[in-house]
């Protein structure tokens, strides 16, 4: 990975750049996949053809906002953890909606679950929510 702002390479895990210090996905001068400087408003990188757009995608590519609403909305379906790519996650509380309707109990606790989770993804920000469910990949909470 590399520093927007420098150019710079960085660590993945990194939340400052050790060259300039400032965090490594938040400007927009250098692309964060390959390093090749970009313009202001450009929105893809002409060299990787990575997406360099940050209003409404977030960062990384995966939208915190939409991650939230799903989460609230449809948490007990589990579509917030297909959204961000954690399949297995997403099966647990689709299967678990499903068949713990036969107690009544199973879609109220994955509904909470997700209601809970779609809270947190919307309080967070783009860099936190990046960094620990796209970077990190924690799964649950």
């Amino acid at each position: 990975m590399y520093c927007r702002n420098c150019g710079q390479a960085v660590d993945e895990k990194a939340i400052a750049c050790p060259q300039c210090g400032v965090p490594p996905l938040v400007e927009k001068k250098f692309c964060y996949n390959c390093g090749t400087p970009t313009q202001v408003n450009q929105i893809l990188c002409v060299k990787c053809g990575v997406s360099l757009a940050r209003s409404g995608m977030g960062i990384g590519g995966k939208n915190r906002i939409v991650a939230g609403v799903l989460g609230v909305l449809l948490g007990w379906l589990g579509i917030h953890k297909f959204y961000l790519g954690y399949t297995k996650q997403g099966l647990i509380m689709l299967l678990v909606t499903l068949f713990g309707s036969l107690i009544k109990i199973g879609p109220f606790i994955m509904g909470l679950i997700g209601l809970i989770e779609g809270i947190i993804y919307l309080v967070k920000s783009d860099m936190d929510f990046y960094t620990t469910y796209i970077q990190n990949k924690k799964k649950w909470f």
